[in-house]
């Protein structure tokens, strides 16, 4: 009977190395990335305040989720908005909401990213 290791030529054992080295080389960044995005998201909300169903996205039966980037100062009050993805009719009062927030206080300015789902 042949040993299966010694079917595994020097070159397959170098691509299966090289190809290891790359995973953990990507597992690393992804890794370390991970706390720098989660450090802006961990803002805690105080209060928030529940978006008006548009009365045009009601009568056309539009959902959907719309994703608002929302600048906190050290306070927590929001103090600026914008829609980053979403349908157009809903993204206005989802960020009418949204400016209406509270977060907790922090040391700094902080951008948070908020999902705002619209279900009927």
């Amino acid at each position: 009977m042949k040993n299966h290791l010694s079917a595994i030529s020097p070159r397959n054992l170098r691509r299966a190395g090289s190809t290891l080295l790359q995973a953990a080389a990507l597992a690393l960044a992804v890794a370390l990335a991970i706390p720098a995005i989660a450090a802006d998201a961990a803002r805690a909300v105080k209060s928030r305040i529940a978006p008006v169903y548009p009365e045009i996205a009601r009568r056309l039966r539009i959902e959907g989720v719309v994703k608002v980037e929302a600048t906190v100062d050290p306070d927590g009050k929001v103090s600026d908005v914008r829609t980053i993805s979403g349908n157009h009719a809903l993204a206005p009062s989802a960020e009418d909401a949204v400016r209406k927030w509270r977060f907790l206080p922090a040391p700094d300015q902080s951008t948070v990213i908020v999902e705002i789902n619209f279900s009927l």
